[in-house]
């Protein structure tokens, strides 16, 4: 049975693999850091691995990376959120983060 596997190296996510169960059997890998099962659906570690994520070892948990210096980490998803709820009128907007806004995009 094939799972995702993340490298992590000093708290960062350096590659992302698909290996059956008994890939690790005869693997082997010299380099710095340490494989950990990932799922696509977050049932594992709270999200799914990808490049560039850090991995939080006290929370056994895949944190993205901080979209903007004032978004806040969600402790018990570990995903980014807004300061400022994004509107609900079916426009489409993007964060700006100097006026800490949500600006609409025509």
């Amino acid at each position: 049975m094939s799972k995702y596997w993340a490298k992590v190296n000093d708290g960062l996510v350096e590659k992302v693999i698909v290996a059956n169960d008994d890939f690790f059997d005869t693997f082997v890998d010299d380099s710095a850091g340490t494989w950990l099962e990932t799922k696509i659906d977050g049932s594992i570690r709270k999200n799914y691995a990808g490049i560039g994520f850090s991995y939080d070892s006290t929370r056994d948990a895949f944190i993205p990376p901080q979209p903007y210096p004032s978004w806040i980490l969600n402790e018990d998803t570990c995903l980014w959120e807004c300061p400022i709820a994004y509107p609900n009128d079916n426009k489409i907007y993007e964060w700006n983060e100097t006026d800490q806004q949500w600006d609409e995009i025509n």
